[in-house]
């Protein structure tokens, strides 16, 4: 399954796009924590207090981890698609 990173979350890894493997029958945070071992400068930029900052979006096929009712327990197959945004300004 693969991260795609936006923004300095992929300056800070290095590249837009991460190819993990976690456990069998992997959740969204299994998936995160295989990001994080292989990226481990992630972590303090997208964990607050052990948590997902607020500030940061965690996408999976394109809607919010933090709407789905399972939350970072929802269960992740190979072709899903995760994303982590930071936040984003401009005008």
């Amino acid at each position: 399954m693969e991260w795609k990173l936006f923004a300095d979350l992929a300056e800070t890894a290095g590249e837009k796009r991460v190819a993990v493997d976690p456990a069998p029958e992997p959740t969204v945070e299994d998936a995160l924590e295989a990001l994080f071992e292989s990226h481990p400068a992630l972590r303090d930029r997208v964990l607050a207090d052990g948590e997902v900052a607020d500030h940061v979006n965690l996408l999976l096929n394109g809607e919010s981890v933090a709407d789905r009712e399972s939350g970072l327990g929802t269960q992740v197959e190979s072709g899903d698609e995760l994303a982590l945004f930071p936040p984003v300004s401009g005008g």
